[in-house]
Protein backbone atom coordinates (compact mmCIF):
# COMPACT_ATOMS: atom_id res chain seq x y z
CA UNK A 1 0.00 0.00 0.00
CA UNK A 2 2.99 2.44 -0.88
CA UNK A 3 0.81 5.00 -2.63
CA UNK A 4 -1.76 4.87 -0.43
CA UNK A 5 0.52 5.68 2.32
CA UNK A 6 1.97 8.08 0.38
CA UNK A 7 -0.81 9.85 -0.13
CA UNK A 8 -1.58 10.19 3.82
CA UNK A 9 1.21 12.00 4.10
CA UNK A 10 0.53 14.48 1.51
CA UNK A 11 -3.02 15.07 2.92
CA UNK A 12 -1.61 16.54 6.07
CA UNK A 13 -1.06 20.09 4.40
CA UNK A 14 -4.68 20.12 3.05
CA UNK A 15 -6.71 19.75 5.89
CA UNK A 16 -6.46 22.67 8.44
CA UNK A 17 -9.35 21.58 10.69
CA UNK A 18 -9.07 17.67 12.13
CA UNK A 19 -12.00 15.50 10.28
CA UNK A 20 -12.50 17.94 6.97
CA UNK A 21 -10.14 17.17 3.57
CA UNK A 22 -9.62 19.37 0.83
CA UNK A 23 -7.30 22.49 0.01
CA UNK A 24 -9.18 24.50 -2.48
CA UNK A 25 -9.76 28.30 -1.93
CA UNK A 26 -13.55 27.15 -1.01
CA UNK A 27 -12.29 24.77 1.62
CA UNK A 28 -9.67 27.33 3.14
CA UNK A 29 -12.36 29.53 3.43
CA UNK A 30 -14.04 27.48 5.08
CA UNK A 31 -11.67 26.49 7.55
CA UNK A 32 -11.12 30.05 8.55
CA UNK A 33 -14.42 31.03 9.33
CA UNK A 34 -14.87 27.24 11.41
CA UNK A 35 -11.77 28.53 13.48
CA UNK A 36 -12.80 31.68 13.94
CA UNK A 37 -16.63 30.91 15.08
CA UNK A 38 -15.53 27.78 17.40
CA UNK A 39 -14.03 29.89 19.60
CA UNK A 40 -17.03 31.98 20.54
CA UNK A 41 -20.66 31.18 22.20
CA UNK A 42 -22.84 32.36 19.00
CA UNK A 43 -25.26 29.89 17.29
CA UNK A 44 -23.91 28.99 14.11
CA UNK A 45 -26.41 28.42 10.66
CA UNK A 46 -24.36 25.59 8.14
CA UNK A 47 -25.80 26.10 4.24
CA UNK A 48 -25.65 23.59 1.78
CA UNK A 49 -26.60 21.20 -0.71
CA UNK A 50 -27.16 17.54 0.60
CA UNK A 51 -24.30 15.46 1.13
CA UNK A 52 -21.70 18.85 1.43
CA UNK A 53 -20.91 17.87 5.01
CA UNK A 54 -22.46 20.01 7.41
CA UNK A 55 -23.13 17.33 10.61
CA UNK A 56 -18.47 17.65 9.63
CA UNK A 57 -18.45 20.70 9.63
CA UNK A 58 -20.96 21.11 13.08
CA UNK A 59 -18.85 18.46 14.97
CA UNK A 60 -15.56 20.77 14.21
CA UNK A 61 -16.58 23.66 15.90
CA UNK A 62 -17.83 21.48 18.78
CA UNK A 63 -14.10 19.91 18.84
CA UNK A 64 -12.41 22.87 18.49
CA UNK A 65 -14.71 24.58 21.07
CA UNK A 66 -14.45 25.66 24.83
CA UNK A 67 -17.03 22.81 24.92
CA UNK A 68 -15.41 20.20 23.07
CA UNK A 69 -15.33 17.52 26.80
CA UNK A 70 -18.96 18.55 26.36
CA UNK A 71 -21.70 15.92 24.93
CA UNK A 72 -22.45 16.84 21.14
CA UNK A 73 -25.73 15.71 20.34
CA UNK A 74 -27.37 15.18 16.48
CA UNK A 75 -30.91 15.81 15.69
CA UNK A 76 -33.11 15.95 12.49
CA UNK A 77 -36.54 16.33 12.30
CA UNK A 78 -37.30 15.00 9.01
CA UNK A 79 -40.06 12.56 8.88
CA UNK A 80 -40.31 12.57 12.49
CA UNK A 81 -43.68 13.70 14.13
CA UNK A 82 -44.05 16.75 15.76
CA UNK A 83 -45.11 15.18 18.72
CA UNK A 84 -42.32 12.70 18.67
CA UNK A 85 -40.02 15.76 17.92
CA UNK A 86 -40.69 17.60 20.88
CA UNK A 87 -40.07 14.73 23.27
CA UNK A 88 -36.71 14.23 21.23
CA UNK A 89 -35.38 17.67 22.25
CA UNK A 90 -37.22 18.75 25.63
CA UNK A 91 -38.29 15.15 27.39
CA UNK A 92 -41.59 14.09 28.89
CA UNK A 93 -42.49 13.89 32.59
CA UNK A 94 -43.77 10.37 33.88
CA UNK A 95 -47.03 10.07 32.89
CA UNK A 96 -47.46 12.73 30.33
CA UNK A 97 -48.70 10.32 28.03
CA UNK A 98 -49.66 6.88 27.90
CA UNK A 99 -46.92 4.57 27.78
CA UNK A 100 -44.65 7.28 30.48
CA UNK A 101 -43.66 5.06 32.64
CA UNK A 102 -40.86 7.01 34.11
CA UNK A 103 -39.29 10.66 33.16
CA UNK A 104 -36.98 11.10 30.40
CA UNK A 105 -34.94 13.81 29.66
CA UNK A 106 -34.80 15.04 26.18
CA UNK A 107 -31.40 16.02 24.11
CA UNK A 108 -31.32 19.84 25.47
CA UNK A 109 -30.43 18.38 28.79
CA UNK A 110 -28.73 15.53 27.73
CA UNK A 111 -26.16 17.90 25.93
CA UNK A 112 -26.20 19.99 29.10
CA UNK A 113 -22.86 22.27 28.65
CA UNK A 114 -21.92 20.68 25.05
CA UNK A 115 -23.60 21.77 21.70
CA UNK A 116 -26.86 20.74 20.15
CA UNK A 117 -27.01 19.98 16.62
CA UNK A 118 -30.30 20.59 14.76
CA UNK A 119 -30.03 19.59 10.70
CA UNK A 120 -32.48 20.14 8.05
CA UNK A 121 -34.36 23.12 10.64
CA UNK A 122 -36.17 24.04 7.49
CA UNK A 123 -38.26 20.91 8.03
CA UNK A 124 -39.23 22.08 11.82
CA UNK A 125 -43.10 23.10 12.47
CA UNK A 126 -43.95 26.38 13.27
CA UNK A 127 -44.94 25.15 16.55
CA UNK A 128 -41.87 23.34 17.11
CA UNK A 129 -39.98 26.91 16.08
CA UNK A 130 -42.12 28.89 19.17
CA UNK A 131 -40.75 26.13 21.17
CA UNK A 132 -37.12 26.53 20.03
CA UNK A 133 -37.10 30.04 20.39
CA UNK A 134 -38.27 30.23 23.50
CA UNK A 135 -35.41 27.75 25.00
CA UNK A 136 -32.74 30.44 22.87
CA UNK A 137 -34.34 33.10 24.43
CA UNK A 138 -34.53 32.23 28.01
CA UNK A 139 -32.23 29.28 28.59
CA UNK A 140 -35.08 27.36 29.91
CA UNK A 141 -36.93 24.64 28.73
CA UNK A 142 -40.27 22.49 29.75
CA UNK A 143 -40.44 18.84 29.31
CA UNK A 144 -44.09 17.37 27.83
CA UNK A 145 -46.77 17.02 30.98
CA UNK A 146 -44.45 19.62 33.24
CA UNK A 147 -44.78 23.73 33.46
CA UNK A 148 -41.49 23.92 35.74
CA UNK A 149 -39.15 25.43 33.55
CA UNK A 150 -35.39 23.91 33.52
CA UNK A 151 -32.41 25.50 32.92
CA UNK A 152 -30.14 24.68 29.71
CA UNK A 153 -26.99 25.90 28.74
CA UNK A 154 -26.29 24.64 25.28
CA UNK A 155 -24.65 26.07 22.09
CA UNK A 156 -26.71 25.78 19.10
CA UNK A 157 -25.36 24.52 15.78
CA UNK A 158 -28.25 24.22 12.69
CA UNK A 159 -28.11 22.84 8.96
CA UNK A 160 -30.24 23.36 6.28
CA UNK A 161 -30.14 23.01 2.50
CA UNK A 162 -33.72 25.32 1.95
CA UNK A 163 -33.69 28.76 1.13
CA UNK A 164 -34.60 30.02 4.95
CA UNK A 165 -35.12 33.10 3.64
CA UNK A 166 -37.75 32.47 1.21
CA UNK A 167 -39.69 30.81 3.65
CA UNK A 168 -39.50 33.85 6.05
CA UNK A 169 -41.67 35.78 3.27
CA UNK A 170 -43.89 32.71 2.89
CA UNK A 171 -44.66 32.78 6.13
CA UNK A 172 -43.47 29.04 6.42
CA UNK A 173 -40.58 29.90 9.29
CA UNK A 174 -40.28 32.12 11.81
CA UNK A 175 -38.38 35.47 10.96
CA UNK A 176 -37.13 36.39 14.77
CA UNK A 177 -36.12 32.50 15.13
CA UNK A 178 -34.39 32.98 11.38
CA UNK A 179 -32.61 36.36 13.13
CA UNK A 180 -31.84 34.22 15.93
CA UNK A 181 -30.37 31.02 14.31
CA UNK A 182 -28.22 32.54 11.67
CA UNK A 183 -26.09 35.42 13.62
CA UNK A 184 -22.84 33.79 11.79
CA UNK A 185 -23.54 31.74 8.45
CA UNK A 186 -21.22 28.96 6.74
CA UNK A 187 -22.12 28.68 3.64
CA UNK A 188 -20.78 24.85 2.29
CA UNK A 189 -19.32 24.70 -1.44
CA UNK A 190 -21.23 22.12 -4.03
CA UNK A 191 -18.66 19.35 -4.70
CA UNK A 192 -18.66 20.89 -8.50
CA UNK A 193 -17.65 24.27 -7.26
CA UNK A 194 -14.38 22.31 -5.53
CA UNK A 195 -13.31 20.14 -8.20
CA UNK A 196 -9.74 20.30 -7.33
CA UNK A 197 -10.62 18.19 -3.80
CA UNK A 198 -12.04 15.71 -5.65
CA UNK A 199 -8.71 13.37 -6.19
CA UNK A 200 -8.07 14.24 -2.85
CA UNK A 201 -11.01 12.75 -1.64
CA UNK A 202 -11.14 9.81 -3.77
CA UNK A 203 -7.71 8.47 -2.10
CA UNK A 204 -8.68 9.52 1.03
CA UNK A 205 -11.81 7.25 0.35
CA UNK A 206 -10.26 4.57 -1.57
CA UNK A 207 -8.05 4.62 1.83
CA UNK A 208 -10.43 3.78 4.16
CA UNK A 209 -12.77 1.23 2.76
CA UNK A 210 -10.01 -0.78 1.06
CA UNK A 211 -9.16 -1.16 4.86
CA UNK A 212 -12.79 -1.74 5.92
CA UNK A 213 -13.17 -3.96 3.00
CA UNK A 214 -9.43 -5.71 3.17
CA UNK A 215 -8.49 -5.19 -0.48
CA UNK A 216 -5.28 -4.59 -1.79
CA UNK A 217 -6.37 -1.84 -3.64
CA UNK A 218 -3.27 0.76 -4.14
CA UNK A 219 -5.00 4.00 -5.59
CA UNK A 220 -6.51 5.14 -8.79
CA UNK A 221 -5.74 5.46 -12.10
CA UNK A 222 -5.80 8.39 -14.34
CA UNK A 223 -8.17 7.99 -16.40
CA UNK A 224 -10.28 6.86 -13.36
CA UNK A 225 -9.31 10.57 -11.72
CA UNK A 226 -9.86 12.39 -14.96
CA UNK A 227 -13.67 10.76 -15.01
CA UNK A 228 -14.73 11.98 -11.62
CA UNK A 229 -13.57 15.33 -12.25
CA UNK A 230 -15.97 15.32 -15.00
CA UNK A 231 -18.71 14.81 -13.42
CA UNK A 232 -21.47 17.14 -11.98
CA UNK A 233 -21.89 15.20 -8.28
CA UNK A 234 -25.35 16.18 -7.51
CA UNK A 235 -24.88 14.04 -4.40
CA UNK A 236 -21.67 15.72 -3.49
CA UNK A 237 -19.46 14.47 -1.32
CA UNK A 238 -21.98 11.60 -0.12
CA UNK A 239 -22.16 10.18 -3.15
CA UNK A 240 -18.51 10.66 -4.08
CA UNK A 241 -18.18 8.28 -1.17
CA UNK A 242 -20.41 5.85 -2.16
CA UNK A 243 -19.03 5.63 -5.64
CA UNK A 244 -15.46 5.17 -4.52
CA UNK A 245 -16.88 1.99 -2.02
CA UNK A 246 -19.25 0.72 -4.47
CA UNK A 247 -16.16 0.90 -7.21
CA UNK A 248 -13.68 -0.45 -5.22
CA UNK A 249 -15.91 -3.65 -4.02
CA UNK A 250 -16.42 -4.68 -7.91
CA UNK A 251 -12.34 -3.85 -8.49
CA UNK A 252 -10.32 -6.68 -9.56
CA UNK A 253 -6.96 -4.96 -10.28
CA UNK A 254 -4.69 -3.33 -7.75
CA UNK A 255 -5.97 0.72 -9.10
CA UNK A 256 -9.49 1.24 -9.22
CA UNK A 257 -10.20 2.10 -12.92
CA UNK A 258 -12.52 3.46 -15.37
CA UNK A 259 -14.42 0.03 -15.60
CA UNK A 260 -15.27 0.03 -12.28
CA UNK A 261 -17.37 3.18 -11.96
CA UNK A 262 -21.18 2.82 -11.93
CA UNK A 263 -22.96 3.06 -15.57
CA UNK A 264 -23.78 6.87 -15.21
CA UNK A 265 -20.00 7.58 -15.21
CA UNK A 266 -18.78 5.56 -17.81
CA UNK A 267 -19.66 7.87 -20.50
CA UNK A 268 -17.70 10.55 -19.33
CA UNK A 269 -14.76 8.15 -19.40
CA UNK A 270 -15.58 7.89 -23.09
CA UNK A 271 -16.00 11.52 -24.15
CA UNK A 272 -12.96 12.28 -22.53
CA UNK A 273 -10.62 10.16 -24.53
CA UNK A 274 -12.18 11.86 -27.60
CA UNK A 275 -11.62 15.79 -27.72
CA UNK A 276 -12.58 17.34 -30.50
CA UNK A 277 -10.61 19.42 -32.75
CA UNK A 278 -7.59 18.63 -34.99
CA UNK A 279 -5.10 15.11 -34.80
CA UNK A 280 -2.15 17.35 -32.40
CA UNK A 281 -5.23 18.81 -30.31
CA UNK A 282 -6.80 15.87 -29.73
CA UNK A 283 -3.32 14.51 -28.22
CA UNK A 284 -2.28 17.49 -26.27
CA UNK A 285 -6.18 17.64 -24.93
CA UNK A 286 -5.52 13.88 -23.43
CA UNK A 287 -1.76 14.57 -22.56
CA UNK A 288 -3.32 17.20 -20.27
CA UNK A 289 -5.56 14.97 -18.74
CA UNK A 290 -3.70 12.06 -18.29
CA UNK A 291 -0.77 14.68 -16.46
CA UNK A 292 -3.29 16.77 -14.73
CA UNK A 293 -4.59 13.55 -13.07
CA UNK A 294 -1.50 12.02 -11.93
CA UNK A 295 0.19 15.19 -10.71
CA UNK A 296 -3.34 14.96 -8.45
CA UNK A 297 -2.67 11.99 -7.36
CA UNK A 298 0.39 12.68 -6.37
CA UNK A 299 -0.35 15.60 -4.42
CA UNK A 300 1.80 17.85 -7.20
CA UNK A 301 4.90 15.88 -7.07
CA UNK A 302 6.16 15.62 -10.44
CA UNK A 303 9.25 12.92 -9.80
CA UNK A 304 6.08 10.17 -8.81
CA UNK A 305 3.92 11.39 -11.63
CA UNK A 306 6.30 10.88 -14.25
CA UNK A 307 6.98 7.29 -12.73
CA UNK A 308 2.72 6.98 -12.79
CA UNK A 309 2.96 8.12 -16.14
CA UNK A 310 6.17 6.08 -17.39
CA UNK A 311 8.06 9.03 -18.75
CA UNK A 312 10.93 10.94 -17.27
CA UNK A 313 10.80 13.90 -15.08
CA UNK A 314 12.44 15.85 -17.82
CA UNK A 315 9.82 14.80 -19.79
CA UNK A 316 7.29 15.80 -18.06
CA UNK A 317 9.11 19.16 -17.23
CA UNK A 318 8.82 20.22 -20.96
CA UNK A 319 5.13 18.92 -20.86
CA UNK A 320 4.18 21.13 -18.19
CA UNK A 321 5.70 24.04 -20.36
CA UNK A 322 4.35 23.18 -23.52
CA UNK A 323 0.86 22.16 -22.86
CA UNK A 324 0.93 25.41 -20.58
CA UNK A 325 -0.02 23.13 -17.11
CA UNK A 326 0.21 25.61 -13.86
CA UNK A 327 -0.35 24.92 -10.16
CA UNK A 328 -3.72 26.19 -9.71
CA UNK A 329 -4.53 24.02 -13.11
CA UNK A 330 -3.41 20.93 -10.95
CA UNK A 331 -4.99 22.31 -7.60
CA UNK A 332 -1.90 21.42 -5.66
CA UNK A 333 1.54 23.04 -5.76
CA UNK A 334 3.46 21.15 -8.23
CA UNK A 335 6.49 20.00 -6.58
CA UNK A 336 9.53 17.63 -6.33
CA UNK A 337 10.58 16.43 -3.52
CA UNK A 338 14.31 16.15 -1.47
CA UNK A 339 16.79 14.21 -3.41
CA UNK A 340 14.97 13.51 -6.79
CA UNK A 341 17.32 15.28 -8.54
CA UNK A 342 17.06 14.13 -12.74
CA UNK A 343 19.29 10.82 -12.29
CA UNK A 344 20.89 9.61 -16.08
CA UNK A 345 18.19 6.88 -16.13
CA UNK A 346 15.77 9.61 -15.72
CA UNK A 347 17.09 12.08 -18.46
CA UNK A 348 16.65 9.15 -20.99
CA UNK A 349 14.02 6.88 -19.51
CA UNK A 350 12.02 4.41 -21.29
CA UNK A 351 9.27 6.81 -21.44
CA UNK A 352 10.95 9.61 -23.61
CA UNK A 353 9.70 11.26 -26.66
CA UNK A 354 11.11 12.90 -29.56
CA UNK A 355 10.38 16.66 -29.95
CA UNK A 356 9.23 16.37 -33.29
CA UNK A 357 5.55 14.34 -32.55
CA UNK A 358 5.07 13.09 -36.19
CA UNK A 359 8.90 11.02 -35.69
CA UNK A 360 7.40 9.74 -32.34
CA UNK A 361 4.26 8.61 -33.72
CA UNK A 362 6.20 7.05 -36.51
CA UNK A 363 9.16 5.25 -33.91
CA UNK A 364 6.19 4.15 -31.65
CA UNK A 365 6.92 7.02 -28.63
CA UNK A 366 4.32 6.35 -25.83
CA UNK A 367 2.98 9.50 -24.53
Amino acid sequence: MHRNLSAARALAPFSHVAGMIGNSKNMQRIYELVTKVAAVFTTVLIRGESGTGKELVARAIHRMSPRAEKPFMAFSPSALAETLIEDELFGHEKGAFTGAAQTRRGRFEQAQGGTVFLDEIGDLALSMQVKLLRVLQERTLERLGSSTPVPVDIRLICATNRDLETMVRQGTFRQDLYFRISVFRIDLPALRDRRTDIPILAEFFCRHFAEVHKKDIRGLSPRFLSTLASYEWPGNVRELQNVIERSLILADGSQLSVEDLPSELKPLAVSAEIPRGSFHEAVDCFRRELILAALRTHSGNRLRAARELKISRSYLHRLLKKLDISSEESGVAVKGEPGDEVGPEEEGGPGEEPDDEEESMASGGRF
